[in-house]
Order: C-alpha cells, then sequence, then structure tokens
C-alpha cells in the first residue's frame, strides 16, 4: 500500500480529534514469525490475523511470495513457530462456473479473515485490488457493474474446511456499495478488516473511502446468505470513529471484543498510526486511541544494539482478539521495510518481509 500526503479536516458533534484523545501509551515487543526450518517466514505479506482452536491463523495477500498465496498458515502465539502444513485452497465447481473464477484462480488479493463463530470449519474472507485481474465477460460485467466502488467488485469469499482438512472456496458473492456512501473507485483503498459481531453480524473494514476517512460496514450472514450470487449490499454502521487534523488515518485490520449486555466493540489497527482504536458499536463512546511502538528482538548484539531494537514502520495488518489478550501482526510495507534494519542480525529479516507478532493485554477500562 502506497500512500500519498492528505491535507483535511471532519468534524461534527459526535467525532473526536484523537490526535489530542490518545487513552494509553504501550510499547510491545515483538517475535518473528518462524518456520520449521528454523528460518524467519519468507515474504508472506500477512493481511489477516485469527483465533482459531487455541492458534492464530494468517493470510497471505496478492503481493506475497507465490509460495505464500491463498492459504491459511497457522500460528503458534506463544513461540511464533508456523506450522509446516498450511490450509491451501481449492475452488468448488460452484466457484469455478462463477463470474470471477478466473481472478479466484490466479493471485487474489486476499486481504482479511473472519471465523464462523456457529462453526470454525467455515471461514469468511474478502478480496481488495483486482486493477491486474482479467476483465469480466460482457454478460457479468453487465450483471455487477453498479458497485458502488471498484470496477472490478469486491468479493466475500466463503471456505469451508472437510473431515480431510481440503479447504474449499464453496461460495462467493460481490459486495455492493451504496452510492451515498462515497466509497471511491480506488482498487488498493478496499475492505481491510473482516470481525463477526452479535447475531451473525459480518463487520467489514474499509481501508478508506473518497475523503481519506476509515469507515466501517455491516453485512448479516443468515443461513439464506449463500443461497445467492447476486450483489450483497453493505450497511454503513455509521459508529463514532476518531478524526484527525490532518494526514491518512486508514485501518487495516480489525476483531471484535464482546461486552456482556451491550453489542461490542471493534478493536481496529490503524496501520499509518501504529494505534488501535476501540470502536464502541454502540455509538454511545467516541473511540479510545491505543497509541503503540514496537521492539524488534536482536539476536546478536554488539555495541549499538542491545536485545532490542525500535521499529519505526511497522504496518499492522491484522488483528485476533484471544481471551484476555489481543494478537497483532504486520504487512511489511516493501518500500520501506528494509529502513527499519539498524542492528547488523535483523537486516536479512527485514529485507525478506519477515513480519512480526505482538500481543497485548485488554484493558477493562477500553470497554468504559
Amino acid at each position: 500500500m502506497k500512500l500519498l500526503p492528505f491535507i483535511a479536516i471532519y468534524l461534527s458533534a459526535f467525532t473526536v480529534l484523537a490526535d489530542d484523545n490518545i487513552y494509553q501509551q504501550v510499547t510491545l515487543k515483538g517475535k518473528w514469525l518462524v518456520e520449521t526450518d528454523q528460518q524467519v517466514m519468507f515474504d508472506p505479506q500477512t493481511s489477516a490475523l485469527k483465533l482459531w482452536r487455541g492458534k492464530l491463523l494468517t493470510l497471505s495477500d496478492g503481493s506475497a511470495d507465490k509460495s505464500q498465496q491463498k492459504q491459511l498458515h497457522i500460528i503458534e502465539p506463544t513461540s511464533g513457530l508456523v506450522e509446516e502444513k498450511s490450509l491451501f485452497m481449492t475452488m468448488s465447481s460452484q466457484v469455478k462456473s462463477s463470474c470471477f473464477s478466473s481472478y479466484l484462480a490466479g493471485e487474489p488479493d486476499f486481504e482479511a479473515l473472519a471465523v464462523d463463530p456457529n462453526n470454525d470449519k467455515i471461514f469468511i474472507i474478502v478480496t481488495e485490488d483486482a486493477r491486474n485481474s482479467d476483465k469480466l465477460s460482457s454478460v457479468c460485467q453487465q450483471r455487477f457493474q453498479n458497485t458502488g466502488s471498484t470496477t472490478y467488485p469486491t468479493l466475500i469469499v466463503r471456505l469451508a474446511l472437510d473431515d480431510n482438512n481440503i479447504l474449499s472456496m464453496t461460495h462467493v458473492r460481490p459486495l455492493q456499495f451504496d452510492a451515498s456512501y462515497n466509497v471511491g473507485d480506488f482498487s488498493n483503498d478496499g475492505i481491510e478488516g473482516l470481525a463477526f459481531g452479535q447475531d451473525n453480524t459480518l463487520y467489514l473494514g474499509l481501508e478508506k473511502d473518497s475523503k481519506g476517512l476509515a469507515r466501517i460496514f455491516s453485512l448479516v450472514l443468515d443461513e439464506n446468505f449463500w443461497a445467492t450470487d447476486e450483489f450483497a449490499p453493505v450497511v454503513d454502521t455509521e459508529v463514532l470513529l476518531p478524526t484527525f487534523s490532518q494526514g491518512m488515518h486508514p485501518i487495516n485490520g480489525m476483531d471484535y471484543l464482546s461486552k456482556d449486555n451491550h453489542p461490542g466493540y471493534i478493536v481496529a489497527a490503524a496501520r499509518n498510526d501504529d494505534q488501535l482504536w476501540i470502536i464502541d458499536l454502540a455509538k454511545k463512546q467516541p473511540t479510545k486511541v491505543i497509541a503503540m511502538n514496537f521492539l524488534a528482538p536482536v539476536s546478536i548484539k554488539n555495541i549499538e544494539c542491545s536485545d532490542w531494537e525500535p521499529i519505526d514502520n511497522t504496518s499492522l495488518e491484522g488483528v485476533a482478539v484471544a481471551n484476555n489478550n489481543i494478537w497483532l501482526i504486520n504487512d511489511p510495507w516493501k518500500a520501506h521495510y528494509i529502513e527499519n534494519a539498524k542492528c547488523p542480525s535483523n537486516y536479512d529479516k527485514y529485507k525478506t518481509f519477515s513480519p512480526l507478532l505482538f500481543s497485548l493485554a485488554i484493558d477493562k477500562g477500553w470497554l468504559e
């Protein structure tokens, strides 16, 4: 993701100036993701994170090395070890016969992940950037031209894991945004976060709209949702997101945090700002902003390098709520990641775009 300078002011009675409203500041120590050969994970462009069966799942986007694409990587969170056997995606006959089969069979830009709260063998993923994909056929283009956003539709994809651990794309539907939402035709500024809340409601985090503002939409995935392959219209939640006096402040990952007798909260990662936003789905409280500093471990110390070195460009893209903790993962920004390298022992890790895993404890004060 490449971002250009942007200056704007957006004020209303229901927003906060987040640059003056830091609720908490924390420093987080990361761990490099390591594969079974004890080498750091090579260029996975980790763009999602979710808790699954006591472990973490992450997803690679379309800019990852081909060896990492179209699979769910399984991570042991306490060690950062990536399991040797990932869950590779296949395509059902139904998806193969859809308007979007060519794109999904190639190098789709998957950018977010959610686990069905009613069945942990079902996953939802979403696509973002389809600029380099084959164009839709004339018939399909006519069916799906009114996206309300990008020329090639944003796709929501259902994955199912069978008893033999075969992961299949079983269904696909394009998303539709009302024209009044002013989402904009930006292939690389689409949906970057997914999270299931109450009552089968799926929340979708838009990186930024035509005004450079993050948005959160919703869909209800009821029992009939996948009975059609037509557009799935999203609804603007109109939650109270923070505003800033200047700059661009997209969200690039999120998860759901429950609270008794309450609709719950969305925990969103603001990639550019190294912040977590605690967003009240009841729309009563302004978003709480958690400012974060990040440290990377140093394996070989010298006079200039201690046990930890600060990270200037982290680029968070995955958030997972897990019991009393929140796990975070970054999607190394290829244009700038190497600039983090100060200690020689970490140079190759940054050069190969290896991600880091972080965690922080949930503060009960976030929910007050």
